[in-house]
């Protein structure tokens, strides 16, 4: 016969358990019902990537063997820190950096993968980030991509963001894009 206080102390340690369980899972869903309403907001900043020079924000970091020949430099991998300022001009304010990497993708346009994280490090913005993923064909006028993610003010976003060439020194490759980003978070 199975004695009363081993059992006893398993019956307390399920329902410790279970009461742990279920009063952190409605923790969870009481933060959630006590989130603000759903906010958009919209921002403009402007991008500059500059690959030459002394003090580059992007680097080539990969290749394919046929990059050097491809119309399109298919195959050519770039991480970047480029800075994100208020204005067209490298001279306007510095409100953070766009943080990540673009791949040249497409065999037939000069189209590419882009992954990176909008850091912002002044402004109303400061200490939060927009993440941005998508294809850039960086001939085209205007350009989406999605916006999938953020954190710090931006927590729980989603949207969009337009992206338009503003400058491009065709020699030097160094580039100047407005983005416009929309974006629904709490």
């Amino acid at each position: 016969m199975a004695k009363p206080l081993p059992l006893l102390l398993l019956f307390l340690l399920f329902l410790t358990i279970t009461t742990t369980t279920t009063s952190s899972s409605s923790s969870s869903s009481d933060k959630l019902k006590r989130m603000k309403k759903k906010k958009i907001t919209h921002f403009t900043v402007y991008w500059h990537d500059i690959v030459s020079g002394p003090n580059p924000s992007g680097a080539m970091v990969a290749q394919a063997p046929t990059t050097n020949t491809s119309t399109t430099s298919f195959g050519l991998v770039r991480i970047i820190d480029n800075p994100l300022t208020k204005g067209p001009t490298m001279s306007s304010d510095l409100l953070g950096h766009a943080q990540g990497f673009y791949a040249f993708t497409s065999l037939e346009s000069v189209g590419l993968f882009i992954a990176m994280n909008f850091v912002f490090t002044s402004g109303k913005y400061n200490g939060s980030t927009v993440t941005i993923l998508g294809r850039d064909e960086i001939f085209t006028d205007v350009r989406e991509m999605p916006v999938i993610g953020g954190s710090g003010l931006f927590r729980w976003a989603q949207g969009y963001a337009q992206a338009r060439t503003s400058i491009v020194n065709m020699t030097t490759h160094d580039a100047v894009v407005k983005y416009d980003v929309h974006v629904m978070h709490y």
